[in-house]
C-alpha cells in the first residue's frame, strides 16, 4: 500500500521505510523515512470527514494566505505530490496526505503543567489572530454543525423521547440535571444572533496533542487542521477548558478526581488573550468563562444522547461507557460553575 501512495511523491520503491506513528483515534498515521528526511503520512477517515477534499481546500487556502501575508508564521503545509496535489485518493485505500516531520518537536497527549496550557493557548490564539484578515467565505465546513449546541440539544431531547427506554430510565437523574442547564443553549443562540460576536478561522479541536512543542517546552505551531472552519472563539477556548482544566479526562470513572485547576484556567486566559486581545470585542471578552460551560455542556449531552441511541456514534468499549462519560462531564460542568465568581474575576 505504501509504495502505491509514496510513488505519487516521487519516492522510488525500497527507498523508504514506514512505521506506525502516534495513537490518534480518527486518522491512521505513519512516519516515513526517506533519504535522510522524515515525513508524516496520514490516511483521512472519510467516515468522519465525508468530503476530505474540503479539508484539502481549507489547508491550501490558509497556506497561501499565510505565505503572502505572514511569511514568518510557522505553518506546516502538506507536501505536494508530483502533480502538485495536497491530498491524493488511492482506489480501495482512501485519501492520503503527507507533511514534513518537524525536527526537534514533540506532541503531548495530556497537559501536565500551567506552562503547557499557556503555550498551547497562545499558539491557538496566534493562529486565529494571524488569519484575522482572511475571508472565511473561502473555507468549507468538513463537519457541518460540529459545534452547533442548539442542534445537539435538540438531538438530546429527541433521544430522550425515542431512545432506549431502559437506558433513559437508568439515567433519569442525570438527564434532569442536564436539562436544568438549558440556559447555556439560550446564551449560544443569543451569541450567534449578535453581530458583535465575529466568526473567525477557528481550529475547533484544541486538545493539547494538536500543538507541537520544542525540547524546551515552547510551543512551535498548531497542527491537525481537519476541523478547521468558520466559527466563534468560544469553540477553541471552550475545548481547551474542557480538556485542560481537570487532571483527568472524560474517561475517568472516579468522579472525585474531577477538579478545576485555577492556575490552568489562568494560563489559558493569559495565553489566548495575550494573542487575541486586539481583535476580541468587549462583549466577547465577557463571555470568556462561558466558553468552558458551552463546550462541557455540549459534550455531556452528546455522550448521553449517544448512550440513549445505543452507542451508535461514539461506540462503547464496555457497557455504560457513554453514560460514564456524560456523568463525568456533568460533574466537570458543575465544578466549573462553582468557581464562576472566582475565575470570571480574572482581568482580560
Amino acid at each position: 500500500m505504501q509504495s502505491a501512495i509514496l510513488m505519487n511523491y516521487g519516492f522510488a520503491p525500497e527507498s523508504f521505510t514506514v512505521k506506525v506513528f502516534g495513537n490518534g483515534l480518527i486518522n491512521h498515521t505513519w512516519k516515513v523515512y526517506h533519504e535522510g528526511r522524515e515525513y508524516i503520512l496520514q490516511r483521512i477517515n472519510d467516515q468522519v470527514f465525508k468530503n476530505p477534499m474540503d479539508i484539502a481546500n481549507n489547508v491550501e487556502q490558509i497556506a497561501t494566505y499565510l505565505k503572502q501575508h505572514h511569511p514568518d508564521y510557522f505553518f506546516v503545509a502538506p507536501v505536494k505530490t508530483i502533480e502538485e496535489k495536497g491530498i491524493i485518493y488511492i482506489e480501495g485505500e482512501g485519501y492520503f496526505r503527507m507533511f514534513p516531520f518537524v525536527k526537534g518537536s514533540h506532541a503531548k497527549d495530556v497537559v501536565e503543567t500551567p506552562n503547557e496550557a499557556f503555550e498551547a493557548a497562545a499558539q491557538f490564539g496566534r493562529f486565529t489572530k494571524v488569519l484575522e484578515g482572511f475571508s472565511i467565505n473561502q473555507l468549507k465546513s468538513p463537519i457541518p454543525d460540529f459545534h452547533n449546541i442548539s442542534l445537539r440539544h435538540q438531538q438530546f431531547l429527541t433521544a430522550l423521547k425515542h431512545g432506549n427506554k431502559n437506558r433513559i430510565r437508568e439515567a433519569g437523574a442525570l438527564s434532569a440535571e442536564l436539562l436544568n442547564y438549558a440556559g447555556i443553549v439560550t446564551d449560544y443562540e443569543n451569541i450567534i444572533s449578535d453581530h458583535r460576536f465575529k466568526k473567525r478561522v477557528t481550529h475547533h479541536d484544541t486538545k493539547i496533542s494538536n500543538v507541537l512543542f520544542d525540547d524546551s517546552g515552547k510551543g512551535l505551531c498548531v497542527i491537525d487542521l481537519d476541523t478547521l472552519m468558520p466559527g466563534y472563539f468560544i469553540s477553541d477556548v471552550g475545548d481547551m477548558m474542557r480538556t485542560y482544566l481537570s487532571p483527568v479526562s472524560e474517561e475517568e470513572m472516579d468522579f472525585s478526581k474531577i477538579i478545576i485547576r485555577d492556575d490552568f484556567f489562568k494560563a489559558i486566559a493569559i495565553g489566548y488573550y495575550g494573542e487575541m486581545k486586539e481583535v476580541l470585542t468587549q462583549i466577547e471578552k465577557k463571555y470568556f468563562f462561558y466558553a468552558g460551560t458551552f463546550m462541557i455542556y455540549m459534550q455531556a449531552i452528546r455522550f448521553l444522547t449517544d448512550y440513549f441511541n445505543d452507542d451508535s456514534y461514539y461506540g462503547s468499549k464496555y457497557p455504560g461507557q457513554n453514560l460514564v462519560r456524560a456523568g463525568n462531564q456533568a460533574i466537570l460542568l458543575k465544578r466549573l460553575l462553582e468557581k464562576k465568581d472566582t475565575l470570571s474575576s480574572i482581568n482580560l
